[in-house]
């Protein structure tokens, strides 16, 4: 909620597309924006426009069950009469997994990413009709992963890549495959706004923090414990959820494996999508987890949740028929989940006043505690000061200036000096800030263990500006990106879908 609340600020300023969270860290700020995917803070700040805050995480997890089951729906209506097709969208938007993400983990960016997972698949399925339509949905569903959820977009790239060959060994086609790498590409171009400078622009944050002690995949395979017992209470509350949920679904498999043949290959797919996902949540895949490129950041395993949900679903409503099966069986995974959240770790959510607090502090210029992974590198957060000063002297006292702009990505100040002295100011010091004194370039110092930004100043009147510019790594970013979507225009009115190409054949 501090990221949307930012945002919301930020727009309100004039700044379209935010990149710097200023009030992170009391004031000193990170650059979260620039390496968080835009599309959850996005719409959470776009609620925060229209509605209180305190009824915008209760409308956002709404929005994202809905999308998740209407996409459901979209896939499962394919292979499925329409009340089965029902009973599984109705269950995925809900599944257990979505109510510990919603009551528990509040990761709103992965609740929104459960909605690309059936589009996945079935856009997967389509790549076998004649046509490029299906790539190019392919390469829109790819770039949406990129911009909506880091982790969740490794699982669906992992996903679709697994997918896709088994696919295309069944079919006996190379041109499947290749349509699914091109899709692989083109999405990569779309999203390359984003994706650009968060690559090459990671050796400028803290982002080993994402990988610390208790956050590792080797802390979090199910039943995993360590030296932490509130990380352990959560994880056996999610390794509980895991266990009913394997045991449905192998359940599921095994009833659904005599009308397997009327539902080929999407019974295949789902399958051993599901057995994929399971294996990748026990210690015996950790080979994976440290030599699969980037799978590590995934973090947690039992992410994996989120697509074995997606099979589940489905599984669930090809197995079974009668409507009281499929009530008795959600009903036990929802006391599973029950049991386990008032005998392990009880689910808790902030209150109005909270969240009053929290747009308060945000408001009046306090900030909030930020995240330690988006400080720029060899900066300790824990170490600042929150009661200091936006501009100190060489001294550590708060100095003489006049500042004229203190905004998020702007800063303009001018200091009378009696003779050469460095001025520490309330921010970290980030490569993309570019500063000039007197309206020349000036090179700026980093304070050990803070990471505070220095500035040299000479004697006399100093005017000072900053300003968080756009470095090479975004120009060229941006460039791809619309390239990228010229070329996606241009292919979708050069192609036809598979049905009216079958009409003029």
């Amino acid at each position: 909620m501090f990221s949307w609340m930012e945002v919301l600020s930020q727009w309100q300023q004039g700044i379209v597309y935010p990149r710097w969270a200023a009030l992170a860290h009391w004031g000193y700020g990170e650059a979260r924006f620039l390496f968080y995917p835009p599309a959850s803070w996005t719409l959470g700040a776009a609620l925060g426009a229209i509605l209180p805050w305190k009824l915008v995480p209760g409308t956002y997890c709404w929005i994202a069950l809905m999308l998740a089951g209407t996409s459901m729906y979209r896939l499962a209506r394919e292979w499925l009469a329409a009340r089965d097709a029902l009973f599984a969208a109705a269950f995925y938007a809900v599944n257990p997994y979505h109510l510990v993400v919603v009551y528990w983990r509040s990761a709103y960016a992965e609740l929104l990413a459960a909605a690309l997972l059936p589009l996945l698949l079935d856009t997967l399925l389509r790549l076998r009709e004649p046509g490029g339509r299906p790539v190019l949905w392919l390469s829109m569903i790819l770039a949406a992963a990129w911009l909506t959820n880091a982790p969740a977009a490794l699982m669906i790239h992992y996903s679709a890549a697994g997918l896709a060959v088994l696919l295309a060994a069944r079919e006996r086609s190379w041109r499947l495959l290749a349509g699914a790498g091109l899709a692989v590409v083109l999405g990569i171009g779309l999203a390359s706004f984003y994706l650009l400078p968060a690559i090459l622009e990671e050796k400028w944050i803290n982002l080993g923090e994402v990988l610390a002690l208790g956050v590792r995949p080797q802390d979090n395979f199910l039943f995993t414990t360590i030296a932490d017992a509130d990380h352990n209470r959560f994880n056996w509350l999610l390794s509980y959820v895991a266990l009913a949920e394997i045991v449905i679904i192998v359940l599921a498999i095994w009833r659904s494996y005599a009308s397997r043949l009327k539902k080929e290959p999407f019974w295949l797919l789902l399958s051993a999508w599901g057995g994929a996902t399971i294996l990748l949540m026990f210690s015996v895949s950790n080979l994976f987890w440290q030599y699969l490129p980037k799978f590590r950041y995934v973090q947690l395993p039992f992410r994996w949740l989120l697509c074995l949900n997606a099979a589940l679903a489905l599984l669930l409503a090809m197995s079974t028929r009668r409507w009281l099966i499929r009530a008795l069986v959600t009903a036990a995974l929802l006391a599973v989940l029950l049991m386990v959240g008032d005998g392990i770790q009880a689910p808790w959510w902030d209150n109005a006043s909270d969240i009053r607090e929290m747009s308060n502090a945000m408001s009046d210029g306090t900030g909030h505690e930020g995240i330690d992974e988006y400080v720029p590198a060899g900066a300790d957060p824990y170490e600042v000061n929150k009661d200091l000063a936006r501009i100190t002297d060489a001294s550590g006292k708060a100095a003489a200036a006049r500042t004229i702009q203190w905004e998020p990505i702007a800063k303009h100040f001018v200091v009378q000096a009696p003779e050469p002295t460095t001025l520490t100011l309330r921010l970290f010091n980030y490569p993309a800030w570019q500063v000039t004194v007197n309206g020349r370039p000036v090179k700026t110092e980093t304070a050990d263990v803070t990471g505070q930004m220095i500035v040299p100043v000479t004697a006399g009147q100093n005017d000072v500006r900053i300003r968080f510019g756009r470095t090479p790594d975004r120009i060229i970013g941006d460039i791809v990106s619309i390239v990228s979507l010229i070329l996606l225009l241009v292919s979708w009115t050069k192609t036809r879908p598979p049905s009216a190409a079958r009409a003029t054949s």
